[in-house]
């Protein structure tokens, strides 16, 4: 397979679905290898795929429901109370070098990505706050090609890309190193 670099992913031809007007749309798929990953729209024309098996929920939140801590990265937005939990808010763009959620967005509705992974025996759950949530793609993960010489912010948290049988290439996001990116 080609040699395929993060601007040539996130640079490729995306349709988007609009949460607002339309559901989440499930492609079926018929090998039986194939896994659930979903569509995350980190800002207009930087999509990527999050395994479904990493994600606890898909939540609709507005702005004055994050509590922001003062003194930590600006990409940790605060805290949201999840199910009687605290939820850590991440602009998961921001961390990875793209422009800050704040400044793209004009509106006070957040669309966020629970991730939720197991770590040292204990689970570890945060709240990603995305541009859009858009589809369920259906992905061999055997297929998923690391990506060669790539030195950005935003490809220290993608464990590799995936090219659908169209011709596009999708970003998969590694969950773990985003997890790892939390301040203690």
């Amino acid at each position: 397979m080609a040699d395929v670099s993060v601007s040539d992913i996130f640079m490729s031809d995306v349709s988007v679905i609009d949460s607002t007007s339309a559901p989440i749309e499930v492609a079926i798929e018929e090998s039986g290898s194939s896994e659930q990953f979903l569509r995350l729209q980190l800002v207009a024309g930087t999509t990527v795929l999050l395994p479904v098996h990493q994600l606890a929920e898909v939540l609709t939140i507005e702005t004055h429901q994050i509590v922001p801590i003062p003194h930590l990265p600006s990409w940790v937005m605060g805290i949201y109370n999840w199910r009687g939990e605290i939820l850590w808010m991440l602009d998961v763009g921001h961390l990875g070098g793209l422009t800050p959620w704040y400044q793209q967005s004009h509106t006070s509705i957040h669309s966020v990505a629970v991730l939720q992974m197991a770590e040292d025996a204990k689970p570890k759950t945060l709240g990603l706050v995305v541009s859009k949530i858009e589809e369920i793609e259906w992905c061999d993960p055997n297929q998923i090609q690391p990506f060669t010489a790539v030195t950005s912010k935003l490809a220290s948290l993608i464990q590799g890309y995936w090219c659908k049988p169209n011709g596009e290439a999708l970003a998969v996001l590694d969950g773990a190193a985003v997890i790892a990116a939390m301040p203690a």
